[in-house]
């Protein structure tokens, strides 16, 4: 194919990889930004196209790959590695609040409230905060396992009460 019409065959296209592009990436601004790299991905590339090879699906496979590259790409870069021993990392909130003295006062507050109660409901409510099973509670305070869960329900239900006009 000469140059001449490789580049006409490629500006008739463009309406056809528009919409492919756009039926990738379900985002108008990225399928334009997918559009204008397959371009010029095939602009560097025509040397490779042979005359036998359809020129349309030549085209829509080099957007495909390119999408499914950066999609790659972007998993990989948003991949968090924990690499502490016990993986602890993984289950901390990414904002904790204690930028602020207002966060730091809200978890003050919380504790406080937490404190208030009564033994039968703040140990309960205090070991699931700190990520035992209710099974494992049930078994530490030798109570059946529907009274922890109904413990911890109500304390729940208690704090959100006490905290609900604090903002």
């Amino acid at each position: 194919m000469k140059n001449n019409q490789f580049e006409k065959d490629l500006v008739e296209l463009q309406s056809n990889m528009r919409n492919f592009a756009f039926s990738l990436t379900l985002n108008r601004d990225d399928a334009e930004d997918l559009l204008q790299d397959t371009t010029l991905k095939v602009l560097d590339n025509k040397d490779k196209f042979t005359d036998n090879i359809n020129f349309k699906g030549w085209v829509l496979t080099i957007m495909k790959n390119i999408f499914i590259n950066n999609y790659r790409k972007i998993v990989r870069n948003q991949t968090v590695f924990d690499r502490t021993e016990d993986l602890h990392h993984l289950n901390l909130p990414q904002n904790s609040g204690f930028e602020t003295p207002e966060g730091a006062y809200s978890v003050g507050e919380i504790s406080n409230s937490i404190n208030s109660f009564a033994d039968e409901y703040r140990i309960p409510f205090s070991m699931h905060i700190q990520g035992f099973k209710y099974e494992e509670i049930a078994q530490k305070m030798n109570l059946p396992i529907g009274t922890v869960k109904s413990r911890i329900f109500l304390a729940r239900k208690r704090l959100q009460e006490q905290l609900k006009d604090y903002k």
